[in-house]
């Protein structure tokens, strides 16, 4: 798994020159973080679709399709998922300590170490994986943040789809971070009966880690949203 990552990873190094003439006069820097968001968007695109697919297109989470609790269902197509999910979270978080702190603070350690936590505690017990995939989800976001990124250093940041995109990760961080992480919680509270029969570990995990990520979430909204209030103000002018 992490050997089919590095190979994004190299690959998205290998064309990028082609999709854009001003990638040889990048700085070492910059190019090894144009390279690692290309397999961070690849990981998103996969795991924002399987999500959406597991969710709401299959039958594994209708309510009726199964006697099985909802906390305990699982299938191998999801576990695949969830593996692919900590392949990336592993090779991004050694990337992130390795260049530290280029690819990100803090907070990028603090987000992959729970997420990895979390994916690893529900691919092995197999429970809970409905709440992973709704958080996983919220990867959708991941490639409207690298697009904003790759405009920024391609000089592109006072251009209409440097706009157009600051718009699109607005509303797409306010469903997928911010509704959805409130459907969590309600979802999580209606089926508590069910919540408190997952292992000790994983049970008082579920407690702890969402608050966390979504806390982050809002943060995070915010200074979208004072970004894009900055860049539509300078727009305007």
């Amino acid at each position: 798994m992490l050997l089919n990552i590095k190979k994004v990873y190299d690959i998205t190094g290998f064309i990028s020159p082609f999709c854009f003439k001003g990638y040889g006069k990048l700085s070492d820097k910059e190019k090894m973080e144009w390279n690692n968001r290309g397999f961070s968007t690849f990981h998103a695109l996969i795991a924002a679709w399987a999500s959406l697919y597991l969710l709401l297109f299959s039958d594994l989470f209708n309510e009726d399709s199964s006697n099985d609790l909802i906390v305990n269902r699982t299938s191998i197509i999801l576990n695949m998922v969830l593996g692919f999910s900590i392949g990336y979270f592993l090779s991004d978080l050694a990337m992130v300590f390795w260049h530290f702190p280029a690819l990100g603070g803090l907070e990028y350690v603090l987000h992959h170490g729970l997420s990895m936590f979390s994916i690893s505690l529900s691919l092995m017990s197999s429970q809970g994986q409905i709440y992973i995939l709704m958080v996983l989800f919220s990867e959708s976001t991941t490639p409207f943040v690298n697009i904003r990124w790759y405009l920024d250093v391609a000089g592109r940041k006072s251009s209409t789809i440097y706009i157009y995109n600051g718009i699109a990760l607005f509303f797409g961080w306010l469903i997928a971070r911010i509704f959805l992480f409130i459907y969590f919680f309600a979802h999580m509270f209606n089926h508590f009966d069910e919540v408190k029969k997952i292992f000790p570990l994983g049970f008082y995990s579920l407690l702890t880690v969402p608050p966390v990520l979504g806390l982050m979430n809002v943060v995070w909204f915010w200074k979208i949203v004072k970004g894009l209030i900055k860049t539509i103000s300078k727009a305007r002018h």
